[in-house]
């Protein structure tokens, strides 16, 4: 049986409002960081989630592991609920994941400069020709 979960984490990292949105299926965990300005209402979250959920750029899938879920007595849940809404950020697959996210883009980053750096020094060099040959021309 295919499982599909998400989850939304959002949390104040210090300047930002910080949401973390993740997704498994398939039992591998995409991440993706939503940066909010001002702290965001609930609706607000929603609202942003429902229009921009096509252009969020989640991470490489990771391994989420397996978890078994069992039956959980109502008390230890409510205890469960309460740390997840007191804890802060992320868990540690959804770090990995977003650290995946960052080097590619890194990587597509340097590439990309190194093109440019690699034209703008053909265009220079082509500059150079051809003034070289305008200050020959009248011999």
């Amino acid at each position: 049986m295919q499982e599909n979960k998400s989850r939304l984490t959002v949390f104040y990292d210090g300047t930002f409002w910080i949401g973390i949105y993740e997704r498994i299926s398939k039992n591998e965990l995409e991440a993706c960081k939503i940066t909010f300005g001002a702290e965001p209402k609930d609706y607000e979250v929603y609202e942003f989630l429902l229009q921009n959920w096509a252009r969020f750029k989640f991470s490489p899938p990771v391994s989420a592991g397996e978890k078994q879920e069992k039956k959980i007595n109502p008390k230890r849940m409510k205890r469960l609920v309460k740390k997840e809404l007191d804890s802060h950020g992320t868990g540690t697959k959804s770090q990995q994941a977003l650290q995946l996210q960052r080097e590619e883009n890194k990587i597509v980053r340097s590439r990309k400069s190194r093109e440019q750096k690699e034209e703008e020094k053909e265009r220079h060099f082509e500059l150079k020709q051809q003034k070289k040959k305008e200050k020959h021309r009248g011999r």
